[in-house]
């Protein structure tokens, strides 16, 4: 008599995917937005308005006058960096008199990408004050416009007074693969501060 063949062994489930949330910050037209919309997976939740009168003498539009919007409370996205690894992106707002937002965006923040542009260094000072007051690991990422000054990253370090461990790149942000590679740095460094192997999040 033939035996009754066994069940096949059940299929373990998958885990599920770790999210770590991340701030994009950075100052005013520093390309946060479009970074943000340029490595989305998903159709990117965008909260900007037109610039108004009622801006004029507040906001410092010094070398982006061609900007006509703003972010007025965040951006957000999401993008896989890996399998089981998933980057839940907030962009800050840049404009001093929106920093009281940063305070709740910030909130279960693991880590921060600041955003530089050269020919407005000094703009994002108050985004590596914030990071460094509060403890909270980031990168910076140099974003490279047309007719942007052309700054090694070790000057950029310097320029900012940055320890060796902030790791700074030079990127894009119009093109996804380079601010992935931006988010991936970001997501080593985290690895390497925060030594995350044995807490669950996987190893890139």
């Amino acid at each position: 008599m033939a035996s009754k063949p066994s069940d096949p062994a059940p299929t373990p489930a998958s885990a599920a995917p770790v999210a770590v949330k991340i701030l994009i910050a950075g100052g005013f037209g520093v390309g946060k937005t479009t970074l943000v919309g340029a490595v989305s997976e998903i159709r990117p939740l965008q909260t900007e308005e037109l610039l108004t009168d009622q801006g004029v003498g507040v906001d410092d539009t010094a070398g982006v006058e061609q900007k006509t919007t703003t972010t007025v409370a965040m951006d957000f996205g999401r993008i896989t960096i890996r399998d089981g690894l998933v980057l839940y992106l907030f962009g800050t707002p840049g404009q001093d008199r929106f920093w009281f937002m940063w305070d709740e965006l910030s909130f279960g923040a693991l880590g921060a990408v600041v955003l530089a542009d050269t020919r407005r260094l000094p703009d994002c000072f108050p985004a590596v004050d914030y990071f460094e007051s509060r403890g909270l690991p980031f990168v910076v990422a140099v974003n490279r416009f047309d007719d942007g000054y052309d700054y090694t990253p070790d000057e950029i370090r310097e320029a900012l007074d940055l320890s060796e461990e902030i790791p700074v790149v030079l990127c894009d942000v119009r093109e996804r693969t380079s601010g992935k590679e931006v988010l991936t740095t970001l997501v080593r460094h985290l690895l390497a501060v925060h030594r995350t192997e044995n807490e669950g999040v996987p190893a890139l």
